[in-house]
């Protein structure tokens, strides 16, 4: 049926268990089935000593730069922690990497200044200016070894960097087993990655094994290039990439391939390179 293009199709989420219910959701309306196997977990920072400090000079900032959704609710706790609201925030430019991250700031009364028309550290870097940013104090909470692209070129900009940890991501448990069996059976049409964390964990799940090994049959889809040149680099093949780097973008991009395939014989390739 044309409104359910994934009918009878099998799709794995691999985003964590508190943020797969919405693209679950989109996958069943579609008619397809959701199988979520959480390869990470997001959990408060190991030591937020540094967090700390950080808001407690945030007078002497300009930037504030948010490269994921998951570092609001740690910064609102620690502002929170050290008797500080969010009207400490008011003089700071504020960046958020994606639509999303931009709503949540807006709904916790942080006003956001940039968003970049790619939703990623290349496509903040391409909206923010070098001579701009020369001098300019900046802060980054961030993940515990997040990609280090955008601190290393704004420092090279001239600008003052601090990046500090805000969460971090860990491997959940998961029953495996039960999913290799049905990746072996041929059960799974689709495994979804929306983040290299979750391409690196799935892979951990399975004992480093190769990642086409693992998936066998079923299609890789991926929520924008970063992400896919992490299932290359771990010897995968990604056949559906999102031209826009949203969850929206991802289902659209999945619909696409399932109806062009139904179609057309062989793999295809949906969105950029």
């Amino acid at each position: 049926m044309a409104d359910k293009p994934l009918a009878g199709k099998h799709v794995i989420i691999t985003r964590a268990r508190k943020q797969a219910g919405g693209l679950a959701q989109r996958i069943e309306a579609l008619g397809g089935e959701a199988i979520e196997v959480p390869t990470i977990e997001i959990e408060p920072a190991q030591d937020c000593g540094a967090f700390d400090a950080a808001l407690a000079r945030i007078e002497n900032y300009d930037w504030l730069i948010f490269t994921s959704v998951n570092s609001i609710d740690p910064l609102l706790a620690r502002l929170a922690h050290i008797g500080k609201s969010v009207d400490a925030l008011n003089h700071l430019k504020v960046a958020a990497v994606g639509a999303q991250t931009a709503t949540r700031l807006t709904a916790a009364g942080i006003s956001v200044d940039l968003v970049p028309a790619r939703y990623q550290a290349e496509g903040l870097l391409d909206a923010l200016q070098a001579e701009a940013m020369h001098g300019k104090r900046v802060l980054i909470p961030q993940a515990a070894q997040a990609r280090d692209v955008l601190p290393v070129t704004l420092r090279q900009w001239g600008a003052k960097v601090d990046v500090v940890e805000a969460y971090r991501t860990v491997t959940p448990a998961a029953d495996s087993a039960a999913i290799k069996r049905r990746l072996q059976a041929g059960e799974i049409d689709i495994i979804t990655f929306t983040s290299s964390s979750t391409v690196n964990n799935f892979v951990r799940l399975f004992a480093g094994a190769d990642l086409t090994s693992i998936v066998g049959n079923a299609a890789i889809a991926c929520i924008g290039p970063i992400t896919a040149k992490s299932v290359e680099e771990l010897g995968g093949r990604v056949a559906i990439l999102a031209r826009k780097f949203t969850i929206d973008g991802l289902i659209g991009a999945i619909v696409d391939y399932v109806q062009r395939k139904e179609t057309a014989s062989g793999d295809l390739c949906v969105g950029e390179k």
